[in-house]
């Protein structure tokens, strides 16, 4: 039974070795049917797992398949397998021989069919995985197509999977957070034991978790976090990526068999076919394993930036005070774009790093097979890179650290120049802050370039690893032993091998990059404490730095109005804070709803209806009664679209007075039962503050059943409050009705007596700033506002497409430099023609015939190889660090025409352009100018060259491959073609998505103390889960369309694999071993080839939008010049401050109403004018025009006698004091601030200080004139910024002062003083006083009353009071007629 077992199933010679190869009747009927049984019960216990924890052990099957499967075919196919058995067993028992395996096979597929649903495995392996990315597919495949014929809109995506959305994300985030410090916490128990004694919970104070920390011994919970939501659908892409190299190792041995095939012309020719064929298989399961992979790398990517932006999103709605003055929206975008992209890009390097050293081994071992102990000599080469490796990494990461920091830096001076470009304009500062900007952009550029330089060398150490490990073990293979023979199969094996060593090597400078670019920044949570009843409290900003309030006992009863008074600085704000919550308390708890109303008011961007109601339901008339009594009415009714009228970024359209309306009505709307109000008439008119204080603050208002608290400078409203509190330096010096401190004749009555007879006259109920006065970037009509934004958006979404494309890279080239270029092109192309001299002559090496054991000239062989190889190398880094510092040439100089064409645009476009854009234009863009694009194009120049050489190479070994691979590159060109208008078109809608939801997280950043107060939180994070869930549904598909033509493009170099192979078998009579070696051995290169050329083309393609989009503002209008040569030049100007307006008319548009109509004015020099009218009467228009933020319609304005339209915009601008309604301080030093230009000495800002009321507050700073202000100056009361900006002016002394407002925010004993010191140190300038209390220009020599852009009056109060017109009547409302 034996001798026939052997002769059916084991006879080799029937099967391998004849001309037509067939299988055994016993091979069929055994191994084959063990096969997929054996592959049903070993998949069995992984399938049962998975239905038991993913489908609770459900099979969803239809009908037709229950019946194939159970009822017809299981039951049959089992009958007739045992049937078999049985059958057989009744031969034996007759004598009839029979070999085991006719008993074995039936038995086997008999039992496995017991288990027939099994056999449903098959599909799900097949979908899950192998191609589960595919499910997309013929959904991708109508996207490209669609995408090729037409722009593609958001309704043309698929919706984002319930997995992938942010609310599941986040909150699984959140939960898997919260059981991470659970656990942190127990391991800490015993250092907060001595907390969790006290009343409070002293404990709480450390609250203060650190979510993203930069130092790794902090980043602990943050990566188990990830690790336990995302470590397992991690692992299975890495199996993936593990099968992958299964197969990518198989390769090298089916060439190794394929050229002896060729040596061995006696082999049957159908081996050779059937190499050529499993080496396309394998191609194509590599790369389907592959691509797998990494789609399921970036859905991961794509869910823990979900993660992240949502958790960094709920920081900031809970960030304590110190950390938001810490992090400014610069740093915050900058976070959740350009870090967690850099986040993304690690997951898919990181396998590399582990990889890496078991691919290494692999090869190591596979080249002991083929070339015996010389093989250790790859191990001696491999070692010996690898500490300068390690070096260039390091060193390389250092500089990356740098440029890290600078690139904060610039974010953070970008932020604050762009929020308040108002102000720099007005003083004429741009030059200086542009070289402020260019000065940290150079060290930042200076960083990068050598972080270049490093990451040449890094490339070129690796890549010339292949060369190094080669030379080495071919020179020490046949230079030690002269019979040790160099065939093809010997070499080309080894190469193939090497240059899998090198594809390991080149991902591991990918990943180190990628490691190396991650950078976690701090983003610390704390939520303070809220109350109404505070005992004993001690508060301040952050734990840090001294305490801001002490000793505070305060108790507000239900529905009273308590005043909170004090001077500038006495700490009336941070009162507020600590009743919100905001600050760091020791005691004391807010007990329901607060409604906070800020001092500088914020608003949405949204309209004027949705920022009234703040999420709350439309009640129509609750809305009417809450507009009537905010004054809002008449705004209303000028709005073009009324309440449903958009309110552009910051409120920009707006003016002061309705901003601070909108966001009183805002907190009436609320029905809350806790009213927090810090100076809300602050800037209002004063017949409008009076009405104010009527219909809502005041005992017959709307809130009169309220608790409000009320932080004033307005000492005529608190007979009418029911308790007053006064603060001195931080504590509360006295309590009580105005009547019961009257009578304690203490602090609070020495307050009051000073402002009494600092005034002859009783002061305006309401100060604060005229209404109408749109302050002067923002004196544009709502209408034209709306015109231009939309104007605006329409240019932006022609964007970019590819009939610009040939420009856009001709512009990027072009400031690269052509001479570069030439360099570029012409270094690639001897590199190149290197590397192919390099491999014909070790085919040529190979082919040397061999006398008496040994090849002769091996020495000679050994030396030009070596030598091509290193010139190659040295090609090679010229070449790319010529791409990579040309790139760095190009950034600057693009980011220097952004910056300079920015900066040049008139007010109007930074009205219309909203900041989150332009951020992204100077972070996103700009990082993709600096870093992606030069990498890009180098990886693309250089798989372009390495393509162009294995063309080459084919068609000169096998002439006939031309045939293929025509045909096949005209389809690879296609695709391509194919695939790129979809994918612009899916990158210039995620980049568009990312703008809203930056403004969004910028807004909150600023608004957050308001959304707290109001507990609005879950709004605003319903609102940004949504902006991310956009965001993910235009990154997914893009995510997806890549793998599709990653995957289609390899099949397609699997084939021009094939066909030369094929053409190879066919002509192996004319081919030698050497030619059809190093044909082959190249081919195998050309999947990965061309899967990173198609990368590295389709990122540089979608990248360069960003130079289209940064080379935007090229086109936009720009103001005039800055300077005019031949102006002004030697001459003192001006120098009397004399002022005429002749015949002068301004219009913000062609089309509109003329704001100001031919005014007709002179103002001689020193003469103190007041200018006032009724809302928009063109107050701000007269400002507007003297400062040319707006060119005049008709008319002009001399300035002793010279005309201001002749000269430069800083020459005139500079030459006139602006001191502006809202007081503007740098992320700086305090004498920064104070005189950016650095022209006085210490001892004329030391002056300047005293004059204002400062001295001894900035003596009293550790680092006084050098303490650092942070962003926006929110270390500073609102009163100290005013003043800091009153002695800015101070120091200036100009000729022409205009005031706007200059003492709103400060308290009246300061105010009184302000004014006697504006009267004497500017009693020689020319004073243009913007009238929002009436009583603030009694003073002046004469005053301007404006109406409807016309003067109604023009002459000296007693004058004007006496002719009982306009004016009166203006007096009359204010109440000091």
């Amino acid at each position: 039974a034996a001798a026939p077992g052997r002769g059916c199933c084991g006879d080799w010679n029937q099967t391998w070795h004849a001309n037509i190869p067939g299988l055994t009747w016993c091979f069929q009927s055994s191994i084959i049917a063990w096969i997929s049984c054996a592959y049903l019960w070993i998949s069995f216990p992984f399938y049962y797992w998975y239905l038991r924890h993913r489908n609770k052990g459900y099979i969803r099957m239809s009908r037709i398949f229950k019946a194939k499967m159970v009822r017809a075919l299981g039951f049959i196919l089992v009958i007739l397998c045992f049937s078999n058995v049985f059958f057989m067993v009744w031969e034996k028992s007759q004598g009839i021989p029979r070999t085991p395996a006719f008993f074995i096979s039936p038995a086997v597929v008999g039992i496995t069919m017991v288990i027939p649903l099994l056999s449903s495995f098959l599909c799900w392996l097949n979908m899950k995985v192998l191609t589960s990315f595919n499910q997309y597919s013929s959904v991708s495949s109508r996207l490209l197509w669609k995408g090729s014929q037409q722009a593609l809109g958001v309704d043309d995506l698929w919706p984002v999977r319930k997995q992938d959305s942010s609310e599941e994300i986040v909150a699984w985030a959140e939960r898997e957070w919260k059981k991470s410090q659970s656990r942190t916490q127990k391991m800490k128990s015993g250092i907060f034991k001595k907390g969790q004694k006290t009343e409070t919970g002293t404990a709480e104070a450390e609250e203060t978790e650190t979510l993203l920390q930069a130092k790794h011994s902090q980043s602990g919970p943050l990566l188990r976090m990830f690790w336990s939501m995302f470590g397992t659908y991690f692992l299975l892409s890495t199996v993936c990526l593990v099968i992958c190299d299964v197969f990518l190792f198989s390769t090298p041995k089916v060439l190794s068999l394929f050229l002896k095939f060729i040596e061995d012309q006696a082999a049957p020719s159908w081996l050779g076919y059937f190499y050529a064929f499993s080496m396309f298989l394998l191609g194509c399961l590599q790369t389907l394993f592959e691509q797998r992979y990494m789609y399921m790398c970036l859905v991961l990517g794509l869910r823990l930036r979900t993660a992240l932006t949502g958790l960094v999103y709920r920081k900031i709605l809970v960030m304590s005070n110190a950390s938001r003055k810490a992090a400014t929206p610069g740093e915050i975008v900058n976070l959740v774009s350009v870090d967690v992209q850099k986040l993304m890009d690690l997951i898919i390097y990181f396998n590399g790093t582990w990889l890496a050293p078991i691919r290494i081994i692999i090869c190591f071992v596979f080249l002991w097979q083929l070339l015996g102990p010389p093989a250790l000599t790859a191990i001696a080469v491999f070692v010996f890179l690898l500490p300068l490796n390690f070096v260039i990494t390091k060193k390389r990461s250092q500089f990356q650290e740098t440029q890290m920091k600078h690139k904060d830096e610039r974010a953070k001076l970008t932020n604050a120049i762009l929020s308040d470009i108002k102000v720099i304009k007005l003083y004429g500062w741009e030059k200086t802050f542009m070289e402020k900007l260019l000065g940290i952009r150079r060290q930042e550029l200076q960083a990068l370039k050598r972080s270049q330089i490093l990451f040449s060398a890094s490339l070129v150490s690796f890549h010339s690893s292949t060369f190094l490990i080669t030379f080495v073990v071919f020179a020490v293979y046949t230079l030690v032993d002269k019979t040790h023979v160099l065939d093809a199969e010997k070499a080309f094996v080894s190469l193939a091998l090497i240059n899998i060593l090198n594809t390991a090597n080149s991902f591991l400078p990918f990943s180190i990059n990628a490691a190396v670019q991650v950078n976690c920044r701090p983003c610390s949570s704390s939520f303070g404490h809220k109350g109404i009843t505070i005992r004993n409290g001690t508060f301040c900003w952050s734990k840090e730095t001294s305490p801001c309030l002490r000793s505070i006992d305060l108790s507000v009863p239900q529905g009273s109005l308590l005043a909170v008074v004090g001077q500038v600085g006495a700490g009336k704000s941070s009162l507020l804070a600590a009743v919100l919550g905001e600050l760091e308390a020791t005691d004391g708890c807010v007990t329901d709803t607060a409604a906070y109303v800020p001092q500088q008011a914020w608003v949405l961007n949204a309209s004027v209806e949705d920022n009234i109601l703040f999420g709350k339901e439309m009640d129509e008339t609750w809305f009417s009664r809450v507009t009537e009594a905010c004054a809002l009415h008449p705004d209303l009714e000028t709005f073009p679209a009324g309440q449903k009228s958009e309110i552009g970024e910051k409120g920009i359209n707006l003016s002061g007075g309705q901003k601070q309306r909108v966001n009183l009505a805002r907190a009436v709307y609320q029905k809350a039962s806790i009213y927090l109000l810090d100076d809300p008439l602050s800037a209002v008119d004063a017949h409008v503050g009076q009405h104010i204080f009527e219909h809502v603050l005041g005992p017959s208002g709307l809130l009169k059943d309220k608790t409000r608290v009320l932080v004033t400078h307005t000492i005529n409203i608190l007979p009418q409050v029911d308790n007053i509190v006064f603060l001195v330096d931080g504590m509360i010096s006295e309590t009580g009705s105005y009547q019961e401190l009257l009578q304690r004749d203490g602090a609070f009555a020495e307050f009051l007596r000073s402002h009494v007879t600092a005034e002859e006259k009783p002061r305006a109920s309401f100060p604060g700033n005229l209404d109408g006065l749109q302050s002067f970037s923002q004196g544009l009509p709502v209408n034209w506002s709306l015109h231009i934004t939309s104007v605006y958006y329409g240019h932006l979404k022609q964007g970019y497409n590819h009939s610009k494309a040939a420009g856009v890279y001709g512009a990027y080239l072009k400031v690269m430099g052509p001479a570069l270029c030439v360099y570029i092109v012409l270094s690639f192309t001897c590199q190149q023609a290197m590397a192919f001299s390099r491999g014909y002559w070790l085919s040529l090496w190979t082919d040397d015939p061999v006398h008496n054991g040994t090849q002769q000239h091996t020495e000679l062989r050994v030396g030009v190889f070596g030598a091509l190889g290193v010139v190659q190398a040295l090609g090679r880094f010229a070449c790319t660090a010529a791409v990579l510092l040309g790139g760095v040439l190009a950034s600057h100089q693009l980011f220097l025409q952004l910056l300079s064409n920015v900066m040049r645009s008139p007010m109007l476009f930074f009205e219309q352009t909203p900041i989150g854009h332009l951020l992204n234009r100077f972070s996103k863009d700009m990082d993709a100018v600096d870093s992606v694009i030069p990498d890009k194009l180098k990886s693309v120049l250089g798989f372009l060259f390495n393509l162009l050489e294995i063309y080459l190479v084919i068609v000169v070994a096998t002439p006939w491959a031309l045939m293929a691979i025509v045909p096949l590159t005209v389809l690879y060109a296609a695709f391509q073609h194919f695939y790129v208008s979809t994918s612009c078109q899916l990158r210039r809608m995620e980049a568009a998505s990312r703008s809203p939801l930056y403004s969004h997280i910028s807004e909150t950043l600023q608004g957050s103390s308001v959304i707290r107060a109001h507990k609005d939180q879950q709004r605003f994070i319903s609102k940004s889960n949504f902006l991310v869930d956009e965001n993910q549904r235009i990154c997914f598909p893009g995510a997806v369309a890549d793998r599709w033509l990653a995957t289609n493009l390899e099949f397609l170099g699997n084939g021009i694999v094939l066909f030369a192979a094929l053409f190879a078998a066919l002509s192996r009579t004319q081919l030698s071993p050497g030619t059809a070696g190093f044909s082959l051995s190249y081919a195998l290169q050309i999947t990965g080839v061309l899967n990173w050329m198609v990368r590295s083309w389709t990122e540089t393609e979608n990248n360069i939008v960003s130079v289209e989009r940064v080379r935007e503002y090229l086109r936009t209008p720009k103001e005039a010049p800055w300077t005019l040569n031949g102006k002004l030049q030697g001459q003192v100007w001006p120098t009397e401050g004399r002022i005429e307006f002749r015949n002068y008319s301004l219009c913000y548009r062609p089309g509109l109403e003329l704001a100001l109509r031919r005014v007709s004015v002179t103002i001689n020099g020193h003469e103190k004018i007041g200018i006032t009218g009724r809302t928009g009467a063109g107050k701000s228009s007269l400002a507007v025009g003297l400062l040319r933020l707006v060119e005049a319609a008709e008319g002009a304005i001399l300035i002793d006698g010279q005309d201001i339209a002749q000269l430069g915009l800083h020459d005139l601008r500079t030459k006139i004091t602006v001191i502006p309604q809202d007081p503007v301080l740098f992320s700086g030093s305090l004498r920064m601030n104070l005189d950016p230009l650095n022209q006085y000495t210490d001892a004329d800002i030391w002056t300047a200080l005293e004059l204002t009321q400062l001295k001894n507050f900035v003596a009293d700073l550790p680092e006084q004139l050098e303490y650092k202000c942070t962003d926006q100056g929110e270390n500073l009361s609102t009163g100290q910024k005013q003043l800091v900006c009153l002695a800015r002016a101070l120091l200036q002394k100009a000729k022409i002062l205009i005031l706007d407002e200059a003492t709103a925010a400060v308290d009246l004993e300061t105010d009184v003083q302000i004014q006697s010191m504006l009267r004497t140190e500017f009693r020689d300038s020319t004073v243009l006083t913007i009238a929002h209390r009436v009583n603030t220009v009694l003073d002046c020599d004469r005053i301007l009353v404006l109406e409807n852009g016309r003067i109604a009056e023009f002459d000296t109060p007693e004058h004007l009071i006496a002719q009982k017109g306009l004016f009166y009547r203006l007096m009359e409302e204010s109440g000091l007629a």
